[in-house]
């Protein structure tokens, strides 16, 4: 039985429940929000551990739009159009197009999160994206019409968990490491270096590396370093960024230049440009609508 799994009663967020706090990562457009929800779940208590939030897209369009999204440094599963698939961390902006009806479902791991359930480093994913049954075989046969066949959120992500459940794992330590310290190098601006990771976390460098590799599936410098992209994005759309040289340093760059050529090599716009392309409304789904 999975740790946190009680016989007797539930315990806290045993009952899967709306994720209210607001996405990162996701780009604006430069257009009107069109009709496209996005909500989030909380896990279940005993898989807290290893899954972020579970997540669906839905939309309805007269006219093809395109969505794009930063990278996190996680494995994804996901559901659409009876296929289930294993996204792996990437390290390019995500960009998809969406048109007529449709509906995406996914479960989000946590860093590290998904290294319990296979014998294999996540780095393998790193890039790619596989059919899920290649790596769990019979076992995720059907399960993307299964779950897909439910209108209800909960009650796909009912069919979602019995299929985690049923792999049968437990917590590891070092999935456990990884997600703290991602959470530290996405919480904590001022972490610049991995050294001050390795220091902080009493870890040498190598084994940091070796770990991140194995089960996170990148480096983590480049973990450092999207998390950063993320705030500056994620200040723009707040309206809290007009000064880039500013921002640069307090991002730990060492010049705007810096900023700059970073940010357009991921998002392809520069932070003016980003910025001026903003329209009033935010330009991005209806979060959790």
């Amino acid at each position: 039985m999975l740790a946190g799994a009680n016989r007797t009663g539930l315990k806290k967020r045993d009952m899967v429940t709306l994720k209210l706090d607001k996405p990162r990562g996701v780009l604006h457009s430069g257009e009107a929000v069109p009709d496209i929800t996005h909500a989030r779940y909380w896990p279940s208590a005993a898989l807290a551990a290893f899954v972020e939030h579970y997540w669906t897209v839905e939309w309805n369009l007269s006219a093809a739009v395109v969505r794009e999204t930063l990278p996190h440094p996680v494995v994804h599963i996901v559901f659409e159009n009876g296929t289930a698939k294993i996204a792996g961390p990437t390290t390019k902006r995500f960009s998809t197009t969406l048109n007529g009806n449709g509906r995406v479902f996914g479960i989000k791991f946590h860093p590290g999160g998904f290294r319990p359930f296979i014998d294999m480093p996540v780095s393998i994913f790193a890039d790619r994206v596989v059919d899920l049954d290649e790596v769990f075989g019979t076992a995720a046969q059907g399960l993307a019409g299964k779950a897909l066949a439910h209108a209800d959120h909960r009650a796909t992500i009912a069919v979602l968990e019995a299929f985690l459940h049923a792999r049968k794992v437990s917590p590891e330590p070092t999935a456990a490491l990884m997600a703290r310290i991602a959470a530290r190098m996405a919480e904590d601006r001022a972490i610049t270096r991995i050294e001050q990771i390795a220091q902080e976390f009493a870890i040498g460098l190598r084994t940091l590396q070796r770990q991140f590799r194995d089960y996170v599936g990148v480096h983590p410098k480049w973990v450092i370093q999207r998390y950063r992209l993320h705030e500056a994005v994620a200040r723009i759309d707040e309206g809290t960024a007009g000064d880039w040289t500013a921002l640069a340093l307090e991002l730990g760059y060492a010049d705007q230049a810096h900023l700059i050529r970073d940010f357009k090599r991921l998002v392809g716009r520069t932070p003016a440009q980003y910025a001026r392309q903003k329209p009033r409304n935010g330009g991005a789904a209806k979060a959790n609508a």
